[in-house]
């Protein structure tokens, strides 16, 4: 069992032994000290954790001494004490830091109690910067380019405000991990962080799904849900997918972020919340803006803090750094030994173009830890879709094409095969997506032999 260790700081040695003798009958370590400048000294060899510094002492006062200590030793819960002060002394304390302030003659229950409290506070506070931590290990933005340095600076930045976000980026770039970022480095990072894949949800279910609803609201509504608003509160909300969302919805989401209040569907009364809106689009919110699919003044309030996740292919260099991260990951997961993976390899998969992003590429590496049979990936193992790209940037190809025929040939199955992987494989979504029948873009599919394997 571990002990506690306590210092009390007070020029009179009866109360320093009656303290004392109170907290080693509870179980702890007591250190203790005749003036601020013993204290100082002690804690600079060994630290408590927590101290009882009385206000009224020789030399340097109680007051200085708790500036000095908070400065070095910022997390030391201290507890106040005095005979003789003022509720502005014990206002002073406080906003310098201390945790309470106790007055003397000292209740003995009292004492023990606020030390209990100071500490399980401390407890919680340590706790939760150690989930923070591990949350933002998870979520580690990985790459040492220029753009991806930029974005984190960025990211430090805007995290403690709190103003809106607009992440924008291709699928698989890595959106939610900057909106995990932004909260996790936020003043709210101890509060809820509450995704909506706008996309996901049917246009008839997205208002009830955000807004919650009353009971009776609606045919099923047996009881009143509280919707993903309610959730955040005091937190963040990450609407992703946003440029998916009806007018209709997009109407109130834009008078939460003007009034921070919002009704539930089948309700009257307003329900204020004290939300921080994050967005995140593959699309370009300007273009939906022209075609009327978005509301230019949502666009607005959302956009006070953009970012631009760059795609994987503009960013080559980052690739062996994740390839080496989900390596150790699916190793791990697998509980396979370490792999490794060959010079010429790395190489290949680097050429490629990846318009899948971080999520095609941790898919093929996961794919590789678990079927390659050894224990070192060589250029063999990769699938032979990517082994046959020549460059990171497939328009690469058609200049190298002798024939203009050739060339727009080359040109159109790569752009094809590039959306079908954005919209998963879906040719209903990509037909649209790009203009064309369905029916045609099957024959295309056919005419340019490609394979299901290719749009994973």
């Amino acid at each position: 069992m571990t002990v506690k260790n306590i210092m009390v700081v007070d020029d009179e040695i009866d109360i320093r032994e009656a303290l004392g003798g109170v907290f080693r009958d509870e179980g702890y370590a007591v250190a203790s000290a005749g003036s601020a400048e013993e204290a100082l000294k002690k804690l600079d060899s060994r630290i408590p954790e927590i101290v009882l510094l009385d206000i009224w002492l020789p030399g340097m006062d109680g007051i200085d001494a708790l500036k000095e200590i908070k400065k070095k030793y910022p997390a030391l819960p201290v507890i106040m004490i005095s005979g003789h002060a003022n509720i502005e002394t014990a206002v002073k304390a406080t906003k310098l830091g201390a945790y309470d302030f106790i007055e003397k003659p000292l209740s003995l229950d009292k004492v023990i109690l606020t030390v209990e409290h100071a500490l399980e506070q401390k407890r919680l506070v340590e706790e939760n910067n150690e989930l923070r931590a591990k949350a933002l290990a998870r979520y580690e933005i990985i790459g040492k380019t220029k753009a991806v340095e930029d974005m984190v600076g960025a990211i430090r930045r805007a995290a403690p405000s709190n103003s809106t976000a607009l992440i924008t980026g291709e699928n698989g770039t890595g959106k939610e991990f900057v909106a995990r970022n932004i909260h996790l480095l936020s003043l709210r990072s101890g509060r809820p962080f509450v995704e909506v894949n706008c996309a996901a949800i049917p246009e008839e279910l997205i208002e009830s799904e955000l807004f919650g609803h009353e009971k009776g609201a609606f045919t099923g509504a047996a009881a009143q849900k509280k919707g993903k608003f309610d959730l955040a509160d005091k937190g963040t909300i990450f609407l992703d997918e946003i440029g998916d969302m009806s007018l209709k919805t997009q109407a109130k989401v834009l008078r939460i972020l003007q009034e921070q209040t919002f009704e539930r569907v089948g309700g009257t009364e307003r329900v204020s919340v004290d939300v921080r809106v994050i967005a995140a689009t593959n699309k370009n919110l300007r273009e939906e803006i022209i075609k009327g699919a978005f509301r230019e003044d949502l666009y607005y309030r959302l956009n006070v803090i953009p970012f631009a996740v760059p795609p994987l292919r503009e960013r080559a260099e980052d690739i062996p750094l994740f390839i080496d991260y989900f390596l150790k990951e699916f190793s791990r997961e697998t509980s396979r030994d370490a792999f490794t993976i060959s010079p010429e390899a790395v190489r290949i998969l680097m050429k490629y173009g990846w318009p899948g992003n971080v999520r095609e590429l941790k898919n093929i590496i996961e794919r590789l830890v678990i079927m390659t049979p050894t224990n070192v990936i060589m250029p063999d193992d990769v699938p032979p879709y990517i082994r046959g790209a020549q460059s990171a940037h497939p328009i690469g190809n058609v200049f190298k094409s002798a024939l203009i025929k050739e060339a727009r040939r080359d040109f159109e199955r790569e752009f094809i095969l590039r959306k079908l992987r954005e919209h998963g494989g879906n040719i209903a979504k990509t037909a649209e997506a790009i203009g064309l029948e369905r029916s045609h873009l099957y024959r295309k599919i056919k005419s340019y032999g490609i394979e299901n394997e290719e749009l994973t």
